[in-house]
This record gives C-alpha cells, sequence and structure tokens, in this order.
C-alpha cells in the first residue's frame, strides 16, 4: 500500500483526516512517526503560505508524500482576526480555551448580525518530485455568546452553523464533515487526487 505522511501534531486534525482520507486507499503516517523532524516553523503570511511549508518540510525530511493544512478563523468584526494566528490568538502556550475567552472578550456587547465568521481551510499535497497541489475550503458562520457542546476542537464551541442553528461542537464528526471547511477542501483535493498521484509517482 502506498504511504503518505500527515504534517501535523493536532489530533483533533489527525482524527478528522484519517476519516476524511479513507477513500484514498493509501496509509496515513502521521508526522508523530517522525520526531527527527522536530517542530516546522510556520511564519507564512497566508494559509496557504503555511500549508506549503509544512508539506513541503516533511515531504524533503521524509522522501514522501505529504499533505497539510493550515486552517483557521476569520472574524469580520477583527478584520479577520486571529486568521493564521488562530492557534495562537491568547498568545504561544495557550489553549483552545484561552482562545476561546480572549476571542468571546473582544467581542462583548457586538450584535449577532456583526459577529459573522467563517473557519478557512488550506490544503497542500507536495511530491519527493516537486510536483504540488493546494486545495481550499470555507465554512461560514457566527460566533456565539457562550460555549455549548462536547465535540470538534479549536473555536468549534463557540462557532455557530446558521443554518443548522447550533453550535459545531454539538453536531455529529459526520455532519460536520459534510459541512467544514475541512472536508470541503479534502473532497476537493480528492477530486484532483488521481492526476497528481499519477504525476507524483513519476
Amino acid at each position: 500500500m502506498d504511504t503518505i505522511v500527515l504534517a501535523t501534531n493536532n489530533k483533533g486534525k489527525i482524527r478528522e483526516f484519517a476519516e476524511l482520507l479513507k477513500p484514498l486507499g493509501v496509509e496515513v503516517k502521521p508526522l508523530s512517526d517522525f520526531p527527527e523532524i522536530g517542530d516546522i516553523v510556520e511564519d507564512g503570511e497566508t494559509f496557504r503560505d503555511n500549508a506549503l511549508i509544512k508539506a513541503r518540510t516533511v515531504c524533503k525530511a521524509t522522501g514522501l508524500v505529504a499533505v497539510a493544512d493550515d486552517s483557521g478563523l476569520e472574524v469580520d468584526h477583527l478584520g479577520g482576526a486571529p486568521g493564521v494566528y488562530s492557534a495562537r490568538f491568547a498568545g504561544d502556550g495557550h489553549d483552545d480555551h484561552a482562545n476561546n475567552e480572549k476571542l468571546l472578550k473582544e467581542l462583548d456587547g457586538v450584535p449577532d448580525e456583526k459577529r459573522t465568521a467563517r473557519y478557512r481551510c488550506i490544503m497542500a499535497a507536495v511530491a519527493p518530485n516537486g510536483e504540488e497541489i493546494t486545495t481550499e475550503g470555507s465554512y461560514e458562520g457566527r460566533i456565539g455568546y457562550e460555549y455549548r457542546g462536547e465535540g470538534g476542537f479549536g473555536y468549534d464551541v463557540i462557532f455557530v452553523d446558521p443554518e443548522l442553528g447550533r453550535h459545531v461542537a454539538e453536531i455529529s464528526a459526520e455532519l460536520k464533515h459534510s459541512r467544514s471547511h475541512r472536508g470541503k477542501a479534502i473532497r476537493r483535493m480528492l477530486e484532483i487526487w488521481p492526476g497528481f498521484w499519477e504525476k507524483a509517482r513519476k
């Protein structure tokens, strides 16, 4: 079976990726299988920059096709923040709860119509021979006022899906995959994967 490396140590992402990448029929190895790579500095200015930085670094280190994503939350009232800083919005070393607390504080008193936001995801696949592809997906919603649900990760406890009228952390993983930014980006990657894989193996 062919092998690809998933360039992330985020357990939530690993769980989602493993499920969504099943149709590829490849063995998926997590970044933790290659501890010698160490931390990857994500210093790009955009999600696309960071996704490619991770995929290129892991591909070069392992000699295998690497798939990476960079994703985050864009809040319109905050000019698109936290954006590429979503995972460290509250500062380095802080967790999801701290990020959520900071965001709710910054939106304190802001009405529904100005709490619009979206999750955005860029996925990148890089092959040792230099072949690269990227895809994008977004998930429109708004920021709620309180925590709801126990599923998902990141900002899911405060991110509201307006069509469902529920926080993302309240919906099943299967339903989330069908609607989320990451699910859309992966499905688009699956559509172009055969052409990429054929070139990647040359």
